[in-house]
């Protein structure tokens, strides 16, 4: 597979790990769009949000239980942050591999409440 994610859970690929278990990498962004830019990727690999949703629902939880341990430990949850996922080409999705982005570490624009 020619899939970038997967290359980086391979160790083709080297990264900066912020998190691991079983289940859930989290890396750092190498194009950060916030002073603190975390990637978290589920270790099997689906296309998108609505592909994880569907086939493999608890990936989800997986996912989102490991944000909460890494923003709990890291103490970014004291200051916090936010969590976006890009659906399609035109949703702004590069790589094709279902990962979250966490952003913090300053006062993030662009969204409302």
């Amino acid at each position: 597979m020619d899939c970038l994610f997967c290359k980086i859970l391979n160790d083709d690929i080297p990264s900066t790990k912020v998190f691991e278990n079983e289940n859930v990498l989290g890396f750092v962004d190498i194009n950060p769009m916030a002073k603190k830019h975390f990637l978290f990727i589920h270790k099997e690999h689906t296309t998108d949000i609505n592909d994880l949703t569907l086939t493999q629902p608890n990936h989800l939880v997986e996912v989102f239980n490991a944000i909460h341990s890494f923003t709990t430990d890291s103490g970014l949850s004291k200051t916090g942050f936010r969590v976006v996922t890009n659906q399609g080409r035109e949703g702004g999705q590069t790589v094709f591999h279902t990962h979250f982005h966490v952003l913090g570490g300053e006062q993030l624009r662009g969204f409302g409440s």
